[in-house]
């Protein structure tokens, strides 16, 4: 009886241990160094126009043509599909320039999105348009956010400088499994990839240049420990229950026939 007792108490104290913990986050509080692959002195880089992007641009004071009349499309195969509101979208030709109406080819490679959009302003206004207000997007550059966040995915970057933090918020925030400490920024292709470590737990986070995200980066956010820990008392916990189940049940009968 002894024995059927014991096994009975493991039982319970398994089943009992089997309820999670939950994780309290701590954001922009401590002040401390990070370490890792990357200088933390990396200046912010600006991304700069490449063949094949695709550029939205629209003249603000005609919200869905740059200029007044209906564009036809090019032979170059840039895009002009127009929304009201949004603008045309062009694509960038393997030469560097993008096709635009009226003006012809501009060459843009290399160009931030801001020294672009002031270039295509100041050819509209010499050549055709009165004083042109430009707005200019660079509409298929993304990152990918993987891990324990609310809604992870792929983002576009709309605008220049978005942040990580930005980013964790429109992904609706990191969930309660999430380690803050260690957040990771794969950023680079084939053999020239660096992982950078972003800690959201020092409030110096929000001033990390490192933070600024770039086209093509890989964020992934990691359990933290405690939540590693319940994750596997529970995969033990699935195998180790019926197991005991089965044990209580052969030890109650055995006990029973030898009354």
């Amino acid at each position: 009886m002894r024995v059927l007792y014991f096994i009975c108490f493991v039982g319970i104290v398994v089943l009992g241990s089997s309820c999670s913990y939950k994780q309290n986050q701590i954001l922009f509080e401590k002040r401390a160094s990070v370490v890792d692959t990357v200088s933390p002195k990396a200046a912010i880089v600006s991304y700069r126009i490449q063949p094949q992007d695709i550029l939205q641009i629209r003249n603000l004071q005609n919200l869905k043509y740059i200029v007044d009349e209906v564009p036809t499309s090019s032979a170059s195969g840039s895009g002009n599909n127009a929304t009201a509101g949004q603008g045309q979208t062009f694509q960038v030709e393997e030469d560097g320039t993008v096709a635009l109406p009226a003006i012809g080819h501009v060459q843009v490679m290399g160009l931030t999105r801001t020294q672009a959009t002031k270039l295509i302003e100041d050819l509209y206004r010499k050549n055709l348009l009165k004083d042109p207000i430009i707005e200019l997007k660079v509409v298929n550059l993304k990152v990918t956010l993987l891990g324990e966040v609310r809604s992870p995915g792929n983002f576009p970057i709309v605008k220049d400088n978005t942040t990580l933090v930005e980013l964790i918020g429109q992904a609706g925030g990191l969930t309660p499994a999430a380690n803050e400490k260690k957040i990771k920024i794969i950023r680079g292709k084939n053999n020239t990839q660096n992982v950078t470590e972003i800690d959201l737990s020092d409030i110096n986070s929000l001033s990390d240049p490192r933070a600024y995200l770039q086209n093509g980066d890989i964020i992934y956010v990691a359990q933290n420990k405690r939540a590693i820990r319940t994750e596997n008392l529970q995969n033990f916990n699935t195998w180790a229950q019926p197991a005991l189940l089965l044990l209580n049940t052969a030890l109650i009968i055995f006990t029973l026939s030898r009354q």
